[in-house]
């Protein structure tokens, strides 16, 4: 069994001095969120806030923050819980592998949620106003205080079983902008099935009740994000992940998570949309501020040691990374039977998840001839056209026959494999003025922008090289090349002007390069800090793949469209430039980060998380 509460989870991390309690009184307004990050980022220990200026509440971060204490936390069930979810993708496993299999049915029935009255919920016992939250603001752009771990709950209006309810991690706004005291931004985005719950109420004129938990069990928390299988419930895989049945109770037309340690309960606005936003989030930018769905607060029930959970997002790897990590850990087994022909995958949690996809899969349609991208990219489109993975803007895909040994997890390896053998007059395809990630502002509107897939198979076409060639000259204004990995070059270019002007610029940038000694070099990325961009493989893929569109930032030397399909001679150019429509990065504030810093010195007040 799991922990069956967050005090459980507090207290036996703490007891294996994972967990440290700071007792010094900090501020909600980016004191606390720059005291997270210091410590995430040092790979340190779980945080409990036991003094939160303002509110009566303690607050719990960095539970997830390391990818071995995730692990840790659900060490019980983890196995377990991957049986069933593999079997119930495919049911026949059971019969291929009876022994690994024969518990998964039983793990799976007794996590069937389980109906309690109200009065029995220990989450009912008390209720505050919103105002006395922890009010948790992590960026200085922020619109305000968010709930960063919130796991919403709401039940189709036709068909209000909880088997068939949705419980995602929606993030919620709870002040700032134009809300009236009772009231809570509710940001949902595409694929997405509170959306779908949304629209059938309005479709049938009732109130759109909804729930927000917050707290509970560590496993309630993984289950709002975790995407499943159809027709697994998100309230049975928490049951699962916990080693507990999830309980609830019903009050007043909503439901309540008799194990959270707050449900905050209200009502959707009909027709009303309100600003939500500024919000630093996970792709290391700002997501802006648009008009999105308002909860009006009823009530906010809590639990008598009630822990406020959350976390602090911002340019990956942060907290939310390990969330990615187990979820790659529960689902791995699944990939085969979701993707015939795909071997390997990898959302690049670097590069800030959606915007950079790597995958291996078979090529296996023409084993008689000379081998060239055919089931790949019959693979590719799968992937473009099912569950999360629609998300992804570039998405590079090699051949496993080409080489045994290559893993999409080795980035660098990889883009060498496939810069070997990318044919760049053959092996883009681009999808124009299409939808993207909510949370990517490089398109031209908001999810609106463009994919391409690059697929490479066969034999190396071409010798990479690593070293900068002596003889390279490059026009005025670009300059300071840097070689981060053989087969790629990093170039400073001027600061990004006018569209129009821009797009001739690198077109006659490209031009430059033919003739020039740069065949060992197929990809050439435009930065704004060539330095910055080719120091780490995270600072790589984070500046080439969040800042660029694909229909509009690649380019190349001699370049054309011949039946409708994009190619050049190469090198393959991509801008990844900061354009003026981007949204802001994450900057920290100065001033709390020098505050911080002394509370960590030699003799403040957390000296000892230095």
């Amino acid at each position: 069994m799991g922990y069956e509460s967050l005090q459980a989870a507090v207290r036996d991390l703490e007891r294996r001095e994972m967990l440290v309690r700071i007792k010094t009184e900090l501020d909600p307004d980016l004191e606390i969120a720059q005291v997270h990050r210091r410590v995430q980022q040092a790979g340190g220990p779980a945080l409990l806030f036991e003094r939160v200026k303002g509110s009566p509440f303690p607050a719990l971060s960095n539970l997830y923050g390391t990818f071995e204490r995730t692990e840790f936390v659900f060490r019980r069930t983890l196995e377990k819980v991957r049986d069933v979810v593999a079997l119930k993708s495919d049911p026949t496993q059971a019969l291929r592998h009876p022994l690994r299999y024969a518990k998964a049915p039983f793990t799976a029935l007794t996590a069937l949620p389980q109906r309690i009255a109200p009065w029995r919920s220990p989450v009912f016992q008390y209720s505050t106003t919103p105002d006395k939250l922890p009010r948790i603001k992590s960026w200085p752009m922020d619109g305000g205080p968010f709930v960063t771990l919130p796991q919403v709950f709401s039940l189709d209006p036709e068909t209000p079983s909880l088997m068939k309810s949705n419980l995602g991690m929606y993030r919620v706004q709870m002040a700032g902008n134009q809300f009236a005291p009772d009231e809570m931004g509710l940001h949902y985005q595409i694929h997405r099935g509170i959306g779908v719950h949304h629209a059938r109420h309005k479709e049938l004129g009732k109130p759109f009740k909804v729930s927000i938990f917050v707290g509970g069990p560590p496993a309630h928390a993984f289950a709002a994000i975790m995407p499943l299988p159809e027709g697994l419930s998100e309230l049975t895989f928490a049951g699962m992940l916990a080693g507990r049945r999830f309980r609830y109770a019903e009050h007043q037309g909503h439901v309540l998570s008799a194990d959270a340690d707050f449900c905050i309960v209200g009502t959707i606005l009909p027709d009303t949309l309100k600003p939500e936003g500024p919000f630093g989030d996970h792709l290391g930018y700002y997501s802006l501020a648009h008009d999105f769905p308002v909860l009006r607060v009823e009530n906010v029930f809590y639990k008598r040691d009630a822990i406020w959970h959350f976390t602090v997002v911002g340019r990956p790897p942060a907290e939310d990374s390990s969330f990615g990590h187990l979820i790659h850990l529960l689902v791995d087994r699944l990939v085969p039977d979701e993707f015939p022909g795909l071997k390997d995958i990898h959302a690049v949690d670097a590069a800030g998840v959606h915007p950079l996809l790597l995958a291996i899969g078979s090529e296996r349609y023409m084993p008689f001839r000379k081998r060239e991208p055919e089931e790949i990219l019959t693979i590719a489109n799968h992937l473009l056209g099912k569950g999360q993975t629609t998300l992804a803007k570039y998405l590079f895909i090699a051949a496993k026959e080409d080489d045994k040994n290559l893993s999409t997890k080795n980035i660098y390896a990889f883009f060498a494999h496939v810069l070997e053998r990318m044919d760049p007059r053959r092996d883009l395809h681009f999808q124009t003025k299409t939808t993207i990630d909510t949370l990517d502002y490089t398109g031209t509107g908001w999810n609106r922008g463009s994919k391409v897939v690059v697929a490479a198979a066969g034999d190396p076409i071409r010798q990479l090289s690593g070293e900068l060639p002596a003889s390279l000259r490059l026009p005025e204004g670009f300059e300071r090349p840097k070689v981060p990995h053989k087969g790629i070059l990093v170039v400073q270019a001027p600061a990004y002007g006018r569209p129009q002007d821009e797009e001739r610029r690198v077109e006659e940038f490209c031009e430059s390069l033919h003739g020039q000694p740069l065949e060992g070099f197929p990809l050439v990325v435009l930065a704004d800090d060539s330095a910055f961009a080719a120091k780490t493989v995270d600072n790589f893929v984070w500046v080439t793949f969040t800042r660029s569109n694909p229909s509009h930032d690649i380019f190349g030397t001699r370049a054309s469209v011949r039946h409708k399909h994009w190619g050049c001679e190469g090198p393959l150019v991509i801008d990844a430039r900061v354009k003026p429509h981007h949204a802001p990065p994450l900057i920290e504030d100065p001033e709390i980060a020098r505050r911080v810093d002394r509370l960590f010195a030699k003799g403040g007040e957390l000296h000892r998380l230095g």
